[in-house]
This record gives structure tokens, C-alpha cells and sequence, in this order.
């Protein structure tokens, strides 16, 4: 008969190797094209549904950080300028350390909150609560 700990090592190995990461959270890369000298973003839907964000605040961060016009149109976004999709999403990461990871357990179970002026983060894990120095 096994010992415990032999069955676990055991059943690690049986594991793929994605099940052992400790990455429960990623977020999505932007797809999209350029077509003339707009960019047109398909998935902005999905990657702001992942954050658990709306899309009209994400989009007015992401307006903002690089000065260009877009507009919502259901799930995409129309930049009027061309834009290479790593600038994106490094914007995209910027945001996400910003306004939903939580500062104290590092975790992406927050809710952003509105308090007169001033955006907070309550993380549903921890329980912390973070004011947002970034004014939107």
C-alpha cells in the first residue's frame, strides 16, 4: 500500500501542466485590424466583461492614456488613429493593475465603486478597500 504522500505526487503527475498554474486570471489580448487610418478592436466586449469593468470606462482610461478618439460600437471599438495592438494592451494591463487588481491579496475579485468624485476598489476577497489616484 502507498503512503499519502506517493498517491499525491502521484496524481500531480497525472495533472496537465496548466492545471498546477496558479494563474486564475489573464486577460485577453486585443484582437483586431487596421483598416485605413482607423483601428477597429473586436473583442474590447469580452476584455472588458473579463475585467468585470464596463466598457465605456475602460474605453475613456484607454482614450485618455493615448490621446485619440474611439467610439463604442457593441462589442468593438473604433480608434480613429492607427494603433499597434501591443500599445493596447499594454494600456489594457495598465488598467487592470490599476483599477482591478487589489493592492493587499493581489487577487481580481474587486468591485469599483464611485464615492462623490473619488473611484474605490473593494476587493470580495480581502476585504480592502483602495482609493483610485487616477482621475478618468
Amino acid at each position: 500500500m502507498q503512503s499519502y504522500e506517493e498517491m499525491l505526487d502521484l496524481a500531480k503527475k497525472k495533472l496537465p501542466e496548466d492545471a498546477l498554474s496558479k494563474e486564475r486570471f489573464t486577460v485577453p489580448k486585443v484582437l483586431g485590424h487596421i483598416e485605413g487610418s482607423k483601428t477597429v478592436v473586436s473583442n474590447f466586449g469580452q476584455i472588458a466583461d473579463t475585467l468585470g469593468r464596463p466598457a465605456q470606462h475602460l474605453l475613456k482610461y484607454i482614450q485618455k492614456e493615448l490621446a485619440t478618439p474611439g467610439e463604442l460600437r457593441k462589442n468593438a471599438v473604433i480608434f480613429l488613429t492607427k494603433l499597434n495592438a501591443s500599445r493596447l494592451n499594454e494600456k489594457v494591463q495598465q488598467y487592470t493593475d490599476e483599477f482591478v487588481i487589489c493592492k493587499e491579496c493581489g487577487k481580481p475579485d474587486t468591485k469599483l465603486t464611485k464615492d462623490g468624485s473619488v473611484y474605490f476598489i473593494r476587493c470580495q476577497a480581502c476585504g480592502a478597500r483602495h482609493s483610485i489616484t487616477s482621475k478618468i
